[in-house]
């Protein structure tokens, strides 16, 4: 049985590293697309642009799921993930928040770059304050880290989704997927983990 925490610590600890070795040759390969089939150990995901691309899983790959949840899920004192792009004010606007269960508390914590694009980052934090609806706006997220914070505003459109255990039967065509990978000498990329998007849901990160 997949413990979801497991899947988390891969991830946010590639979410953490891409930043770091990003450029280098030892960086974290993050994959996202649909399955477009799935034969053994070879998932075959159909990347932007319609790029086939190969992914090994390893003999004891695991996967987690994404749900959507509504914004009341974040509370004071939840610890989230949220890629964000630099508003006009200075202010990080979300582009999505990724909601912890109490077990992934501390996993990822801090502020980084992110590869969304070329200005995007990713915080990883412990949620101070959740400020009232604003109308249009959507709410605005104090995230203190260790070592600083971050003020976050959450747009209405913005997907928030939960993290559950998965199976590799959730890797059916068609299904939205994120793995963070690494290319080995030949240039293959091998995942242990992966999440899908649950429901036709898309993984936001």
């Amino acid at each position: 049985m997949l413990k979801p925490f497991a899947v988390a610590a891969l991830l946010l600890s590639g979410v953490a590293a891409s930043a770091a070795l990003m450029g280098q040759a030892a960086a974290p390969v993050l994959v996202r697309g649909t399955v477009a089939s799935l034969d053994g150990a070879t998932l075959h995901v159909t990347a932007k642009g319609g790029k086939d691309t190969v992914v090994t899983l390893a003999p004891a790959a695991s996967v987690a799921t994404t749900s959507v949840i509504g914004i009341d899920a974040i509370q004071p004192n939840s610890f989230i993930g949220t890629a964000a792009e630099p508003g006009k004010d200075g202010v990080l606007r979300a582009v999505e928040v990724h909601v912890f269960p109490e077990a992934m508390r501390g996993l990822g914590e801090g502020h980084r770059p992110w590869d969304l694009s070329k200005t995007s980052s990713m915080t990883n934090g412990n949620v101070r304050t959740v400020g009232k609806p604003k109308r249009g706006k959507g709410r605005e997220l104090i995230v203190d880290y260790k070592g600083g914070q971050q003020t976050v505003v959450v747009p209405l459109n913005v997907p928030i989704v939960a993290f559950a255990a998965g199976s590799l039967a959730d890797l059916k065509p068609g299904a939205h997927v994120f793995a963070v990978t690494r290319a080995g000498a030949d240039g293959g990329l091998a995942a242990n983990q992966l999440v899908v998007g649950a429901n036709g849901s898309t993984p936001p990160m």
